[in-house]
């Protein structure tokens, strides 16, 4: 036995020495009788092989073409591979991880295409024969639907794989498996995996249970590569496809809950969305309705000539020619017919991989409207063109809008929504990225492309990146810049000698007047950004407008402020309110105005919390005249004027004791009125405290705290005021100035803005006052009611009462006896 033993293991060496190497392929011996087997599959002939782009096409091509694709089960024939993750992790990660939106696998796939066509066309730059002839010089991406079949099929041009590409590229998810691939990209974020075939290709099983890859590469011949996402693949020569010529096809059978993807209008809007900006034509097999002429039926051609017979006329030649054309007109009739032909989806060319000096301002309009889908007459009014580099590097494109959203402000911080748009390599990710622009610059339209952003196909898992904030830190100050831009291009922003420079230059009226439309839509965004951005408040503060006492009605700056400021003038003076004609006639402003200040007037509710954080401008304090700390220079008088009116102060501060006055002074600030309430440096003023009672979930037991104490303060040149301190001198107990001082502290707590918190007690001194001042006894009393008068009205309507109670018992009674009847 032993003897027999070692020739047959030396032969059975000798057999498998013959057959090849498979190393880790599995072949799959097809069974004789298989359904799914072709006892002699034909053959792709050499003359169609050798045409470009497959354009002759035989009964037989076609015939094997439909049979592939109405086909979900893989090749009996082909050779089986096994994924090297396992399925049930690599759906999960798919589906659960890096997926939240089934719509980016057409991204994913037209920026594969994109890819490869990049690839052939920079190999194309030292061998143009590459390319080769006729269709397959065009580098474009086609995307065709089959309804009925429910296949959805994109193809490009590109580089083609070969069969050892379908192995490596589709045969797995990263070398060292799933595992390591999840670790990874959970640890750094780094993987790149836009645009690239792997992780983002294994999204079209996100709308397909059957994928087909059929490809091309002019080293290799033509195969087909095939997978149910079961754990498997197979790849086997395509004697079956019409020939590619080069370049790659996918076909995707598409699921019953993804049937949307076949709608003509769906694929647009995705493309039109993601892929926009690709730098190679993007085609859709689109139908389309035209009109066409076909020949009549004999019974309308009969018809019409019975209908467009003539009157007989002297002249028998022009009847004869009239009869020839009217027989020809009626030959034919128009009819609606569903044609198809190739659309293109992306005629809009990434303007911001040019130079800014090479675009037009036409061309940047067009572009804003495409990427803003505003297609009105009005053209953005600003916008910023410009490239970063250094450690992260991008282009960007800003707009400033016409107008404002309707509702920009209402669901300010609670919308997500952001307008600018995350390309990577022309390939859009996301306008979700709330991290590129602050909120308070949300309204700026636009779009970031980078192609070094090292990005993952998780949204969020980007979010977090750090590259994220340097980009921010750039937008920021770039949008600043542009929206400076406005101002100083606008004629009407200039003053003094710019103006006169600006006259001999001439004014561009187109420019005029851009700041002031641009400040009236978007204005409150920039004291959003005060509030919300210590870093650049100040350069936020240089493009702050406002109407002022001195402004004429028109806008002014801090900058132009403080060129006007007295000599001597240390703080910037301001006053809130809820209208510039309310504020005009306050009190407050009464010395101010007369001694040639100028006073800004914010009259916006977001004013109050925006001057609590712009403290100073230019080593220039901000002062509301509305609170304690005003001052207007030295006044030699002011001591005094407090000894002499020390009494008056001191017995008006304990008659308002129930009414939480602070203290009774002596005021700068008054020129015509007899007194004025103001509040304590740091509290609320009276503007801030109306509307903090506005609010609806309000808490006025919380909001105590934060009320300033409020200061009477009473102007010494007034007569009231004079006439008040002599009744006082003569008698403190005078019940008549008592109420007086009370009436008027209440007469000033209005005017000064506030709100009474005893409206009734208020009129009654008034009327009380009303009665003094027309010699009315203050103890007349309101004539009472005549009782007679309204005795008798009683008995009229008791009268009424019985009689209509009598009719009802006679109908009762009536209606009785009918009944026994």
């Amino acid at each position: 036995m032993r003897r027999w033993a070692i020739p047959s293991a030396l032969l059975l060496l000798l057999l498998l020495s013959t057959l090849p190497d498979q190393g880790r392929k599995l072949q799959a011996n097809a069974e004789e009788s298989g359904p799914d087997e072709l006892a002699d599959p034909p053959k792709i002939e050499e003359k169609i092989g050798a045409v470009p782009g497959g354009l002759s096409t035989d009964s037989d091509v076609a015939r094997r073409e439909a049979e592939s694709m109405s086909r979900k089960t893989l090749r009996s024939n082909a050779e089986k591979f096994e994924f090297q993750a396992e399925v049930s992790r690599l759906m999960d990660i798919i589906i659960n991880s890096l997926y939240s939106n089934k719509d980016i696998f057409l991204r994913e796939l037209i920026s594969n295409a994109s890819d490869a066509l990049d690839k052939i066309r920079f190999l194309s730059l030292t061998d143009k024969e590459i390319l080769g002839e006729g269709d397959n010089t065009k580098l474009e991406i086609q995307i065709k639907l089959d309804k009925e079949k429910k296949i959805l099929s994109i193809r490009d041009r590109g580089i083609g794989m070969t069969k050892e590409d379908l192995i490596k590229n589709l045969g797995t998810i990263a070398k060292s498996g799933t595992s390591a691939f999840v670790e990874k990209m959970q640890s750094s974020g780094d993987l790149n995996l836009i645009g690239q075939f792997g992780v983002g290709f294994y999204s079209v099983y996100l709308v397909s249970d059957y994928v087909e890859v059929i490809s091309k590469h002019n080293d290799d011949k033509q195969y087909v590569w095939e997978s149910k996402a079961d754990g498997s693949f197979a790849i086997s020569e395509d004697t079956w496809n019409e020939p590619l010529g080069r370049g790659t096809e996918i076909r995707l059978h598409l699921r019953d809950e993804a049937k949307e993807y076949l709608e003509e209008d769906k694929l647009k809007d995705l493309v039109k969305k993601y892929s926009e900006f690709i730098n190679f034509p993007i085609y859709l097999w689109a139908s389309k309705e035209v009109e066409i002429e076909v020949p009549k039926d004999e019974d309308e051609a009969s018809e019409e000539e019975e209908t467009s017979e003539t009157s007989t006329s002297d002249d028998e030649e022009k009847e004869e020619t009239d009869e020839e054309d009217t027989e020809k007109k009626t030959e034919t009739k128009k009819v609606k017919e569903t044609t198809y032909e190739w659309e293109l989806l992306n005629n809009v060319k990434a303007i911001w991989l040019r130079s800014p000096k090479e675009v037009t301002d036409e061309e940047y309009t067009k572009f804003y409207q495409s990427l803003a889908k505003d297609f009105g007459e009005d053209k953005p009014l600003a916008w910023s063109h410009f490239t970063a580099e250094g450690d992260v590097e991008f282009k960007a494109v800003l707009f400033v809008p016409p107008k404002a959203p309707h509702d920009l402000y209402e669901s300010y911080y609670n919308s997500n929504k952001s307008n600018l748009k995350l390309y990577v390599r022309r390939v859009f990710i996301s306008d979700e990225f709330d991290e590129l622009l602050p909120k308070y610059l949300s309204f700026l339209k636009g779009l970031v492309d980078s192609d070094t952003l090292p990005l993952n196909v998780s949204r969020e898992m980007l979010q977090q990146h750090s590259s994220l904030k340097t980009i921010k830190k750039k937008l920021i100050r770039k949008a600043l810049d542009m929206i400076r831009r406005i101002a100083d291009e606008d004629p009407d922003e200039s003053t003094g000698k710019e103006k006169t420079d600006a006259d001999k230059t001439g004014d561009d009226d187109e420019k005029r007047g851009q700041y002031t439309k641009f400040w009236n839509e978007f204005g409150k965004s920039i004291k959003l950004g005060i509030i919300e951005d210590a870093t650049n408040r100040n350069r936020l503060a240089k493009l702050l407008r406002f109407e002022s006492t001195k402004s004429d009605g028109k806008l002014t700056s801090l900058d132009q402020y403080i060129s006007r400021m007295k000599a001597g003038q240390k703080d910037i003076f301001y006053i809130t309110g809820t209208s510039k004609e309310q504020l005009e006639k306050s009190p407050f402003l009464e010395r101010l105005t007369k001694k040639n200040y100028e006073v800004i007037f914010f009259t916006d509710p977001v004013d109050e919390y925006l001057m609590q954080y712009l403290m100073d401008y230019e080593d220039k304090k901000f002062q509301n005249v509305s609170k304690e700390g005003l001052t207007l220079g030295k006044d030699a008088k002011s001591k005094d004027l407090k000894e002499s009116f020390k009494d008056l102060t001191k017995w008006w501060k304990d008659v308002l004791s129930a009414d939480n006055i602070d203290s009774v002074k002596i005021s700068n600030r008054l020129a015509n009125s007899p007194c004025v309430v103001v509040t304590s440096k740091y509290g609320w003023s009276a503007n801030m405290e109306r509307i903090m009672q506005s609010q609806t979930l309000s808490d006025s037991s919380k909001q105590s705290y934060m009320r300033g104490k409020r200061v009477l303060e009473i102007n010494p040149r007034h007569p009231i005021i004079k006439e008040l301190r002599e009744r006082v001198v003569r008698d403190p107990k005078d019940e008549g100035a008592k109420q007086a001082a009370q009436l008027m502290y209440q007469t000033a707590l209005m005017e000064s803005g506030f709100m009474l918190s005893d409206p009734q007690d208020f009129a009654s001194r008034i009327y009380t006052s009303v009665k003094s001042s027309l010699n009315i006894s203050p103890d007349a009393a309101v004539e009472e009611e005549d009782d007679a008068e309204e005795a008798e009205a009683e008995e009229k309507l008791s009268e009424t009462k019985d009689a209509d109670d009598s009719i009802k018992e006679e109908v009762a009674s009536g209606s009785s006896v009918k009944d026994e009847l």
